[in-house]
């Protein structure tokens, strides 16, 4: 068992109050360990614990990690004696906010804190005249730093959402020794049908290793609809698991046996001319 993983993926609703949605997410973790005893890792969703949008970001953004949402987590995964991958939250700190995830090991300690470092920036036009624009950066200061964490005997590399649209970024965290990449992520309705999947598989056949996502649930009334579809991906970028668009827990075993595998079987990373591309990128 040395070389699995039991995780679950909690695709939550999310409402306008905090302490709502946070006790919601301890109650679930907590329902699914007691169901699950051998439950190791719970992964949330992006702004699981507020509205995620432009609007609402300065309002509910809290410190990390002594907010009350930060302190919830700590108990939570102390408690439960698992990991616990916190979605994301807005951070506030000093005169900045930052789109942060945190990562609870089973004492309760703080072991990662990721900050997006690609702040999501769209704009897309309709053939009606209309269209779709989002900008992060309005309000957001981006993360300037990529953040691996232990889960256990593995490393586990984190992004959060417009994260995973860049292949640098998993590249170099395959180079840093991961076998799987973790992205809360709120992917709007608008993009989720076209790219969602993609690019989930993309990064798991590029870097070959597991690729992992948590949504949360769709509420087609809210200002900002997510696309829901919370997955998991395996190193030959096989769908190995994905949810719908409401409100789901899922419960998966890994073997990141199939890592090494994958990576024996067809050695891309062996097989890399780097020096072709540093003389190319010269040029």
């Amino acid at each position: 068992m040395a070389n699995k993983l039991t995780l679950a993926l909690l695709q939550l609703p999310v409402g306008t109050d905090v302490v709502t949605n946070v006790r919601e997410a301890v109650r679930c973790v907590g329902e699914l360990k007691a169901e699950n005893p051998l439950l190791q890792l719970a992964i949330l969703p992006e702004s699981f614990n507020a509205p995620y949008g432009v609007e609402h970001f300065a309002k509910y953004a809290e410190r990390v990690p002594d907010g009350q949402t930060c302190r919830a987590l700590s108990q939570l995964a102390r408690q439960l004696g698992i990991y616990i991958i916190g979605g994301s939250i807005i951070e506030r700190d000093g005169n900045r906010l930052y789109n942060t995830c945190t990562v609870w090991s089973p004492t309760g300690q703080l072991i990662g804190k990721h900050r997006k470092i690609h702040l999501f920036t769209m704009s897309i036009e309709a053939a009606n005249g209309g269209g779709v624009q989002f900008d992060e950066a309005a309000v957001l200061t981006a993360g300037d730093d990529v953040t691996v964490v232990e889960i256990g005997q593995h490393k586990v590399g984190l992004g959060v959402c417009h994260d995973k649209r860049f292949e640098e970024l998993a590249r170099i965290y395959r180079s840093m020794g991961c076998s799987m990449l973790v992205y809360p992520s709120a992917f709007c309705i608008c993009q989720g049908p076209m790219h969602w999947e993609l690019l989930q598989r993309a990064r798991a056949t590029d870097n070959q290793l597991f690729v992992v996502t948590c949504s949360p649930a769709r509420n087609n009334m809210s200002g900002y609809v997510a696309y829901g579809h919370s997955m998991i991906v395996d190193p030959w970028a096989r769908v190995q698991r994905e949810a719908g668009e409401g409100p789901e827990l899922i419960v998966e075993q890994i073997d990141f046996d199939l890592v090494d595998e994958v990576r024996r079987q067809i050695p891309i990373n062996k097989q890399r001319r780097t020096d072709v591309y540093t003389r190319a990128q010269k040029q």
